[in-house]
């Protein structure tokens, strides 16, 4: 086995023994094909064994050991290439599974653990040089009464919709994330407030226009944002919190607005 190989088995075990991933649907599924690429391992491990047992014998009987041996080689090539298919399917789950462990399940968004390592990687490369970022948060007016009038089915269709939409009216290198509940997280790179007035509001008022089916009904949602810029030499949190102070002024003034902190 090589460095690559033990490198990814070592990976696919630090992942089945991490809590977070217990219950997750692939967890069992990757364990089970874990465990049977470990057996096929074995199986070729005693394999190369016989084989070298048959080389032995072949100062015996060079004739009938060639004819076991190569018949034996075939049957290691057609294991070995079924090992191949198996660690290429445990490379598959384990993209899958880290995928899964960075996105949330309902919106497809990023979750809050992969927007707090971006925001620790912006924060960082913003320390060397000067590349500001601004950050958005937003959080969607009146969802309780969605839920209560609605019911909890017809509030996670309007979170996904809501998602895709915000999705669509980002730039490509904007990172939108749900930070809990109906409230979300937007991150704009390399961006100074004065840009990133027109992206909001772009998000804002495509949200506002969008029309969310809920059966027979026809629901239409608004959303408050409070936006503010990483300042220089302070850490994310604090940038979270003033982001989160001016969301909470916008929803004090009457929601549906964005406000700057």
């Amino acid at each position: 086995m090589n460095r690559e190989e033990r490198e990814l088995e070592a990976q696919i075990e630090q992942l089945l023994a991490d809590p977070q991933y217990q219950g997750h649907p692939l967890h069992d599924a990757l364990h089970r094909l874990y465990v049977q690429h470990r057996e096929h391992l074995d199986r070729l491990e005693r394999i190369a064994r016989i084989s070298d047992g048959y080389q032995h014998m072949a100062r015996q009987d060079a004739h009938s050991l060639s004819e076991r041996y190569h018949r034996q080689l075939r049957q290691l090539e057609k294991v070995a290439r079924i090992s191949d298919r198996y660690q290429q399917m445990m490379q598959d789950l384990n993209q899958a599974l880290q995928e899964a462990s960075s996105r949330d399940a309902l919106t497809g968004l990023a979750n809050r653990r992969l927007m707090m390592e971006r925001l620790r990687e912006e924060t960082e490369r913003a320390s060397r040089h000067p590349h500001p970022y601004v950050l958005a948060m937003l959080d969607v007016d009146h969802f309780k009464d969605i839920n209560d009038q609605h019911g909890h089915d017809a509030g996670d269709q309007v979170l996904i919709e809501l998602s895709r939409a915000m999705q669509a009216a980002l730039r490509d290198y904007d990172l939108c994330s749900r930070w809990g509940g109906e409230e979300f997280l937007i991150l704009l790179p390399d961006t100074v407030l004065a840009d990133a007035r027109q992206v909001v509001e772009r998000v804002r008022q495509t949200i506002r226009s969008l029309p969310v089916d809920i059966g027979s009904q026809v629901l239409s949602v608004s959303c408050s944002v409070g936006l503010t810029e990483h300042q220089c030499g302070e850490n994310y949190s604090s940038t979270i919190n003033r982001a989160d102070a001016a969301l909470l002024a916008a929803k004090r003034a009457g929601r549906d607005r964005s406000l700057e902190a």
